[in-house]
């Protein structure tokens, strides 16, 4: 196995300026690797930086200190200093994130949503929403819906509009942030054998399940914060 993602030391707290300057620590000189086809469950209790890990790796959050190494191409580069064009580059085609909340633009339909991430990356617009279909309706996202802005949908429609805009492309890592909450048994069922098929085609996946089953179910190792970072 090779590995895609290697962070060194990694530091991070947030510094609450309204509150006098308070600085909250959320973990220090964490290191992790991460191989392809490898899926890792982030645990550790609730504030414990769990979620602050994903989007360190994404990019969304800067560290305080150390490395956040992903295989991007043939070379590693380092996201904690990253110019943010490079940082943009390797979401498009390396990391891929599938956040708690979906965050669209008004009146675009579910259809375009799903299909943006191939399109970015030149894919024919045919080819690109078809794909898109397939998974909308592998997550029972009736057809009638596939032309209206998600702003319109349930909380569970909108949830499973945005799993399937994550596993519309490839990626050689992928970030999972509570994919399975608030999902029936049913859809639960089909996301986690979509992280199964992603993991089997080579992607690295790292997730946060609060469902211990769920977690059990498509995992191959933990990764526990109160154990494994200082």
């Amino acid at each position: 196995m090779s590995a895609v993602l290697r962070i060194k030391g990694l530091a991070k707290q947030f510094r609450l300026h309204l509150q006098g300057g308070v600085r909250i620590p959320v973990f220090d000189d964490l290191h992790l690797d991460l191989d392809a086809g490898e899926a890792l469950a982030v645990t550790g209790p609730s504030g414990k930086g769990k979620s602050s890990l994903l989007k360190l790796i994404y990019g969304t959050y800067k560290s305080g200190q150390g490395q956040i190494l992903v295989r991007h191409d043939d070379d590693w580069i380092d996201l904690a200093e990253a110019e943010p064009r490079q940082v943009l580059d390797v979401r498009r085609r390396t990391i891929g994130y599938v956040t708690q909340f979906l965050r669209v633009i008004p009146r675009v339909p579910a259809l375009d949503i799903v299909a943006e991430p191939l399109l970015e990356r030149g894919v024919p617009a045919e080819e690109a929403r078809a794909r898109a279909a397939r998974l909308l309706g592998r997550l029972n996202i009736p057809e009638r819906l596939w032309s209206l802005s998600p702003m319109t949908f349930s909380g569970g429609e909108q949830q499973r509009v945005n799993i399937a805009r994550g596993f519309a492309a490839s990626y050689p890592i992928l970030l999972l942030d509570e994919p399975t909450a608030s999902l029936d048994q049913e859809n639960k069922a089909r996301v986690l054998a979509m992280i199964d098929e992603a993991r089997a085609q080579g992607s690295a996946i790292i997730g946060i399940f609060h469902d211990a089953a769920d977690r059990r179910a498509v995992c191959t190792r933990d990764f526990d914060l109160d154990r494994d970072a200082a």
